[in-house]
């Protein structure tokens, strides 16, 4: 345990997602020995997105104005929306290079341990978003949640007779046969295709 500010650094960078108690010191070190300049252009940058970058009015998506750059793009297919847990999902869509239609970001997934349901998710911003939709392409995280949220998703979906689509989930490539777990390989299964 330190003191003071250097113990306040290292909670607060120990308090992100993804970092623990030896990588949030490791950081707070780095700080302390890096050039000031260094220093005050990532306090600066943090400062700057949390002025800055807000929430997409259409999609929630993030964006520095109103709407996000693919809400805005005229090239885009408004008759298709890929439904995602996080804003962060809709740029590993995006770097496939194979989806040109609209996203809706819910702002997370089903989860009633975490107090989640689908009222606190952005669901009815999607519903009311559906005029002249033809597909709805689920692309939720393939866990008990994502799973959940899905199967909410498609049922609503149903009800209002818009054609709803799953992203298939199986093997992934280069992987072997003998490390996927029961659950994805039954998967592989359900989503083979014939060869031709």
């Amino acid at each position: 345990m330190y003191e003071g500010a250097v113990q306040d650094l290292i909670d607060e960078l120990g308090a992100l997602p993804g970092v623990g108690p030896k990588s949030a010191q490791r950081i707070a070190f780095h700080i302390l020995s890096a050039d000031s300049a260094d220093v005050m252009r990532l306090a600066n940058a943090l400062r700057v997105v949390k002025e800055k970058v807000r929430f997409c009015e259409n999609c929630g998506n993030i964006a520095e104005a109103p709407t996000c750059r693919i809400c805005q793009d005229p090239r885009r297919d408004t008759t298709l929306i890929c439904v995602v847990e996080e804003a962060k999902d809709v740029e590993v869509i995006e770097r496939t290079g194979s989806y040109r239609g609209l996203y809706h970001v819910l702002g997370g997934a089903i989860d009633p341990i975490k107090g989640l349901g689908p009222e606190q998710l952005r669901i009815r911003q999607l519903l009311g978003r559906l005029t002249n939709v033809r597909e709805v392409i689920i692309a939720t995280d393939p866990n008990i949640e994502g799973e959940a949220t899905a199967t909410y998703l498609a049922r609503m979906l149903e009800t209002m007779q818009v054609p709803a689509s799953r992203l298939a989930l199986g093997l992934p490539v280069g992987g072997d046969l003998e490390y996927a777990d029961e659950i994805t390989l039954g998967r592989a299964f359900e989503g083979r295709r014939l060869l031709s």
